[in-house]
């Protein structure tokens, strides 16, 4: 996973013993010595995440994170803060200031680097979704999003319900929330009901036996209801593996068994709060979206939105200095299949196959329908290689199952032509939204040129 992390430490050998474990996982890695320095690079770079020492010569660490989550250009970044004491007071105090994260020196390299990876995967969630609420709202068709204070709903999930209750009795005097107690059991019967889903789990690792815990969390985030749900995962303190499979399976947080209930407290505050302002964005786009943005037929995206929303994902690129990937599919010999079995078989291919596209990609990626049975595609923050592959991966997905159609169905089988274009990388830093497009365009005619079912560079991707 690709990123850009802040480190602000003012011992400079703190700073050098991070970068390079952070270097080694492939991050890119800035540092800052003090407040002045942490703030312009905060401002001017907008890291991905910014790890911050709890205590500085010229600033309290607990204090330049509320600095930082009170400015709107670096509000929305994720703030790791880290420090040798380990005391409830500081880690209280950076939690309140609005940390998300909370780590004690000597720090565990491979508790980091999960730490990092999940923070990292809800910043690139959060920005997904402002993105398409930014270009829905400049194409006219979505409001403003009205923020409100909602209690939210918590479940706790034990091995036995009286230790739920007792969790639950020990938080509730610091959280103003609905908070239920359920056996494993009761969790996954909940998931059926579909109603009364809680926005956040607190989930022993341990569900009488070991990491059955964990097998509840990939269910909660295999299921559609509570895909978005706050997860966070209760481990033994010294039990690391658990912790770090736990982060690297979906967890939003992690907490350990004979835990500060304060503490617990103000880290589902702050889930609940992110949780429940996704929920109010995914239904600000979505309403709008579903009127003005979306093709009818395939359900992804149109032109209309489609454009504006690259020309964010460029200049977004541009700020970071970071490659994204601009593929144009269009299915070979398409008015064949009008001709010889109908239009409505013509429909049904078309929305398999958009299916089809739409699956095997990223939710961070776009895909949008643009002409009749031509289809694009952007991924953000994607290097050349990753973007062949997934190009490959499409073609093939298309072209080894058989399409049904008709009553009878009929299976028949159809084929992607795929040109691909690269914007973000030094060489195409400066060619605009429409030259890439044009680019993927002359590669897609290539494709078909070349006898079909098959991927094509474009130049700025040689």
């Amino acid at each position: 996973m690709t990123g850009r992390i802040l480190i602000a430490d003012e011992v400079a050998t703190n700073r050098i013993v991070m970068k390079v474990k952070l270097s080694s996982a492939c991050y890119q890695v800035l540092q800052a010595a003090g407040e002045a320095e942490l703030m312009l690079l905060a401002r001017s770079e907008l890291p991905d995440l910014i790890i911050l020492d709890a205590v500085m010569a010229d600033a309290n660490g607990a204090a330049l994170c509320i600095k930082l989550k009170a400015d709107p250009v670096t509000s929305d970044i994720p703030v790791i803060m880290v420090t040798a004491l380990n005391d409830p007071k500081t880690k209280l105090a950076a939690l309140e200031a609005g940390a998300d994260d909370f780590l004690t020196k000597p720090l565990d390299e491979l508790t980091l680097l999960a730490r990092v990876r999940s923070l990292l995967r809800m910043r690139a969630t959060s920005d997904e979704l402002r993105r398409r609420q930014k270009t829905a709202r400049e194409l006219g068709f979505a409001e403003p999003t009205t923020y409100f204070n909602s209690a939210g709903h918590v479940a706790i999930v034990a091995a036995e319900g009286s230790e739920a209750m007792r969790w639950r009795d020990r938080i509730s005097p610091f959280l103003n929330a609905k908070i239920e107690a359920l056996p494993e059991q009761r969790a996954l019967e909940a998931l059926q009901s579909q109603r009364n889903i809680p926005d956040a789990f607190v989930i022993a690792s341990d569900l009488g036996e070991p990491n059955s815990g964990l097998r509840l969390l990939a269910e909660l985030r295999s299921r559609e209801a509570t895909r978005h749900a706050a997860i966070i995962i209760m481990h033994a303190p010294k039990d690391r593996n658990a912790a770090v499979m736990a982060l690297d399976l979906g967890a939003n947080d992690l907490i350990t068994d004979g835990f500060d209930p304060e503490e617990l407290a103000l880290r589902l505050r702050g889930q609940i709060r992110r949780k429940l302002e996704a929920d109010r964005l995914r239904v600000t786009v979505e309403d709008g979206f579903k009127l003005a943005a979306i093709d009818p037929l395939t359900g992804l995206y149109n032109r209309r939105y489609a454009l504006p929303h690259l020309t964010e994902i460029a200049k977004r690129a541009r700020e970071k200095q970071r490659p994204f990937a601009i593929m144009l599919l269009d299915l070979d010999r398409f008015k064949d299949v009008n001709d010889t079995y109908g239009h409505a078989a013509g429909d049904a291919v078309l929305v398999e196959v958009a299916r089809r596209v739409r699956d095997n990609l990223r939710g961070v990626d776009m895909v949008a329908r643009i002409g009749g049975e031509e289809f694009l595609v952007a991924m953000p923050e994607t290097a050349l290689s990753q973007a062949r592959f997934a190009a490959e991966r499409l073609r093939q997905v298309v072209e080894e199952t058989p399409i049904s159609i008709g009553e009878g169905q009929q299976e028949i089988t159809v084929t992607l032509s795929i040109g691909l274009s690269m914007g973000g990388r030094d060489e195409a830093m400066s060619l605009p939204i429409e030259k890439l497009i044009e680019d993927a365009d002359q590669a897609l005619f290539g494709s078909k040129a070349e006898g079909r079912n098959q991927v094509t560079m474009g130049r700025s991707a040689a």
